[in-house]
């Protein structure tokens, strides 16, 4: 096996590929990446940690086809730390010699038919296209709020939803609850859930690869999602199990319902964290009335108090919240304005656009003494 190409072209397909190389494992091959090279001169770089496999594939030079397996960490120090020019890599009996300028190494290369074959077998039953900026959208707006224990199986991923003419993502992690929704045409309704933070890394590769496209190809068989961009495949195990029924725990009846400018608020509520974070409670209170919200927090070190004026219909509410749970949905929106919907002060709030339901997220109130 022999190739020759640019430290940066490497370097960049190099940075994709290792977001799926682990190294807690017993099993050796998996801390590789498996360097496959054919006679038209595209190398085929592959990573997998068995739940996820990444593939990409970049044009060389100087191809002699052949393949072999190279420790990720290993590899990757020397590949970025090699100076801008051209480099040549060949394998020779087990050993990869690598030479750019004036530097030169010789590394031992595992065999390649031990890496484990990453491509489904399973007939693709679905086809779904994405425009990469929708799909990292609604990634931000969800996964964020999906569990990280990892002991509660289903809710550590995020719920694809395919309706008729809807495709929804939620996610729950027993405090919070997004959602976030996209007019889309599918063949047949169906769901899957896909772990959060694969579906963090794929948001990340997208934003990293340079394509021409702007769409994302998302093929599903039985167990398996695979993500195509021009010459990035990611193929993911899905989660098994049931997900939560989400549409139960959504308020019905929501008598408080305020219309407030988001990065105002925002900046109230981050202001009086520092305090609620000092107190190690995070803990908020909002004082809803008139058109007015009265955001305080007080530790042993000191209080606060903000004021954020609002369009405010129905009760007056004093409410607390976990100020991280609040900081973190109000990060993820994009409209200037938003709507808060409000019932009890042990009951949810909900938080929505002044018009459409592109989003919807819930949040638990932490019970308060008045």
């Amino acid at each position: 096996m022999k190739f020759s190409c640019s430290q940066q072209t490497l370097t960049k397909a190099l940075n994709i590929v290792s977001k799926a190389v682990t190294i807690r494992t017993t099993i050796p091959i998996l801390k590789g990446i498996l360097l496959s090279v054919d006679e038209n001169g595209i190398l085929t770089m592959s990573a997998s940690d068995l739940d996820i496999s990444i593939e990409k594939k970049i044009k060389v030079e100087n191809p002699i086809a052949g393949e072999t397996v190279v420790l990720s960490k290993l590899f990757g120090d020397i590949i970025r730390k090699l100076p801008d020019g051209n480099i040549t890599i060949e394998e020779n009996d087990g050993k990869v010699n690598i030479k750019c300028s004036n530097s030169e190494f010789n590394i031992i290369g595992l065999p390649a038919d031990e890496f484990p074959n990453i491509n489904p077998n399973d007939e693709k039953s679905e086809e779904l296209v994405f425009d990469k900026e929708i799909l990292k959208d609604m990634i931000k707006k969800t996964a964020f709020a999906a569990s990280i224990d990892e002991n509660k199986g289903a809710m550590t991923g995020v719920l694809v939803e395919m309706e008729e003419n809807t495709l929804n993502m939620v996610a729950i992690d027993g405090f919070r609850m997004a959602i976030a929704r996209e007019q889309m045409k599918n063949k047949k309704k169906q769901n899957i859930i896909i772990p959060a933070k694969i579906l963090s890394e794929i948001s990340r590769i997208i934003t990293e690869s340079e394509t021409s496209g702007d769409d994302v190809t998302m093929f599903l068989s039985e167990k398996k999602a695979v993500f195509v961009m021009e010459n990035t495949k990611i193929v993911i195990r899905l989660l098994e199990g049931e997900f939560m029924n989400y549409k139960r725990i959504i308020p019905a009846e929501n008598p408080c319902r305020v219309v407030l400018n988001r990065n105002d608020f925002l900046e109230s509520v981050e202001r009086a964290s520092l305090l609620a974070k000092v107190g190690k409670n995070n803990l908020i209170r909002l004082d809803i009335k008139d058109n007015n919200i009265e955001i305080t927090s007080k530790s042993e070190e000191g209080n606060v108090k903000e004021e954020v004026m609002v369009t405010k219909e129905g009760n007056d509410l004093l409410i607390g919240f976990n100020s991280k749970y609040l900081i973190d949905v109000l990060k993820v929106i994009d409209d200037e304005n938003i709507t808060m919907y409000f019932n009890t002060n042990v009951s949810p709030c909900l938080v929505k656009p002044i018009s459409g339901d592109s989003f919807e997220y819930l949040i638990l109130p932490v019970r308060i003494s008045n």
